[in-house]
């Protein structure tokens, strides 16, 4: 999907940078698969905030998109590719032959009209789903599951794709975007493909405003406050940080603090860790 760069005829065009959706469609979602979504603006069930700079924004629904893909052999076609405002990927509407609608993360390259379907032994094209041990060494997925059954947790952002790299015994070696390395059952079931939306990543806002449309408040430097709000504030002018390492506001490192927990039991799973040299 293209960008398309915007003249600077106001200060908020002014270097505005936006995706150019007319290849999508333009019509309302799928009244029976979308739910109402309540704002929370990052509060727990106690009314705290646990999630800072969250609030106002859009109203938006909730599109209920099928991660298990557990509608198996049953050949659908894709009514169309349509925007979700809750993501960054785009989603494909598909009309199964027996009458059903779902949802499903549409990768690139899927077009309307095509057919998918899913399976133990169904092709590998994009938009097919199947166990990751009838994938072809080098192919890219995506909506990767942990635990079979469980539905699609993994290469769900726009165009990300996983990487299938080997197969040994029940596990198959998975190249994460992220640099990982995972072992993953083989009865786990991934698509094909990569995630569409790849130019996701070129937009640029042009300004604060459009932000806040998505439910994004300001966000304060630590440095910007006095003392008693943030291990970083206080001092003349612009001070510089007054402890050895960044911290949170809460005085717990930050900045490169591995605060995974080591003794995680699916640490056995991690072949390469994110960020290793390779």
């Amino acid at each position: 999907m293209p960008v398309k760069e915007h003249k600077p005829v106001t200060p908020g065009r002014r270097g505005y940078v936006s995706l150019d959706r007319s290849d999508l469609d333009d019509k309302p979602p799928e009244k029976g698969l979308t739910i109402q979504r309540k704002q929370k603006a990052g509060r727990n069930v106690e009314g705290r905030i646990t999630s800072r700079h969250r609030g106002g924004g859009h109203k938006r629904r909730i599109r209920l998109v099928d991660f298990k893909r557990d509608k198996d052999n049953i050949q659908a076609k894709v009514a169309g590719i349509e925007y979700d405002p809750g993501r960054s990927a785009h989603l494909a509407l598909l009309h199964y032959v027996d009458g059903e609608k779902r949802y499903i993360l549409a990768p690139q390259g899927l077009e309307k009209g095509t057919s998918v379907i899913s399976g133990e032994t169904v092709p590998i094209r994009p938009g097919n789903c199947l166990p990751l041990g009838r994938i072809p060494i080098g192919t890219v997925v995506h909506n990767v599951e942990m635990q079979p059954g469980r539905g699609g947790q993994m290469a769900r952002g726009a165009g990300s794709g996983a990487r299938v790299a080997a197969r040994e015994g029940n596990y198959v070696h998975l190249s994460l975007p992220s640099g990982e390395v995972r072992l993953v059952l083989t009865e786990c079931r991934a698509t094909v493909g990569r995630v569409s939306n790849i130019d996701h990543s070129n937009v640029n806002d042009g300004k604060a405003g459009r932000a806040r449309w998505r439910g994004k408040r300001p966000h304060v430097r630590g440095s910007a406050m006095n003392p008693v709000d943030h291990p970083h504030g206080g001092g003349e002018g612009k001070a510089p940080i007054g402890h050895p390492s960044p911290l949170s506001p809460w005085g717990k490192k930050t900045l490169g603090k591995i605060t995974r927990n080591r003794k995680k039991p699916s640490n056995k799973y991690i072949v390469r860790r994110r960020g290793a040299r390779r």
